[in-house]
């Protein structure tokens, strides 16, 4: 049994990855988890210059999920790679920086400061943030824009490039196609659902943002859905994602087309949770006498 994934350069020896802002940038969670039995680690989303994000109160939790407007606070670049790169290069698991910017000139620019990076092995283009009230999630929702970033990205680095799609489109497939046709070696989606929870006593906003992004196990058949229609629409592989908890749950988006998953919420819930589903997924496999991903990836029935 092989369940390596190969994405451009990028080789993970399985396809169960840690979703991007729930898992630190590692370190965090090296206490709590074997690393190494990771397919990869997806860090915090990294801008170029130091982020404090938005006011608290940042998160709420609703039944069956997680809303959360954090902001996306970062170190910056130059932060990062000397905070953390340091223990990222000593942990045998791809890393994969998730980037992003207020405009395309910023993507580049990131994406250019990268590409020279020892340890770095792919970059995640998060285009799609809801909890951002400048840039990202335009450039996720507007075709013209969110083609123009994903080119102008991919003429500034050689690493293999991952977009990050919104799940609050038209049309999934036409975005998938615009991110193949730019140059993306893959997709990954979806980020959180854009939503709005009130304290009815004071009638006021949960999050201090107003609205944030919905994540956890209410987001899941959403995500498949749309993980399915993407599928259907490019050749690059597809990393899906949203609302995973189990096993189960990342087999369903694997059968509806995905070549890999990320593990998100579930690691607030259970630091362990990616783990655990690496191996159901392993025991899935010898059960149904499956070889590799390919095997079992977009076998839906319809």
């Amino acid at each position: 049994m092989d369940l390596g994934v190969q994405i451009g350069s990028l080789r993970m020896r399985n396809p169960v990855m840690v979703a991007s802002g729930t898992f630190g940038y590692g370190p965090e969670y090296a206490e709590l988890v074997d690393l190494s039995r990771l397919g990869a680690i997806v860090v915090k989303g990294i801008a170029m210059e130091p982020t404090r994000g938005n006011p608290i109160d940042r998160t709420f939790e609703t039944a069956s999920g997680l809303m959360n407007a954090i902001g996306l606070p970062n170190p910056g670049f130059q932060g990062f790679v000397e905070t953390y790169m340091p223990f990222l290069r000593g942990v045998d698991v791809p890393v994969i920086a998730n980037i992003w910017g207020r405009t395309v000139e910023e993507y580049e620019a990131v994406a250019e400061a990268f590409d020279g990076v020892d340890g770095v092995h792919g970059l995640e283009l998060n285009v799609s943030c809801p909890n951002i009230k400048e840039g990202s999630a335009m450039f996720g929702t507007c075709l013209e824009t969110f083609r123009r970033v994903v080119e102008g990205v991919r003429a500034r680095t050689l690493l293999p490039l991952i977009p990050k799609l919104a799940p609050n489109v038209s049309d999934i497939r036409v975005f998938a196609r615009a991110a193949e046709e730019a140059g993306a070696d893959a997709i990954s989606l979806i980020n959180s659902v854009p939503a709005l929870a009130i304290e009815i006593e004071s009638r006021t906003p949960r999050l201090a943002n107003v609205t944030g992004g919905l994540t956890g196990p209410a987001i899941k058949p959403i995500a498949v859905k749309l993980v399915w229609e993407a599928a259907s629409a490019v050749s690059i592989p597809v990393i899906g994602m949203g609302g995973i908890l189990s096993a189960d749950d990342a087999i369903e988006f694997i059968i509806a087309g995905a070549s890999a998953v990320a593990v998100g919420t579930a690691s607030f819930v259970n630091p362990n949770a990616a783990v655990e589903v690496i191996e159901g997924i392993e025991s899935y496999f010898r059960r149904h006498d499956l070889k590799r991903i390919g095997d079992l990836s977009g076998t839906l029935k319809t």
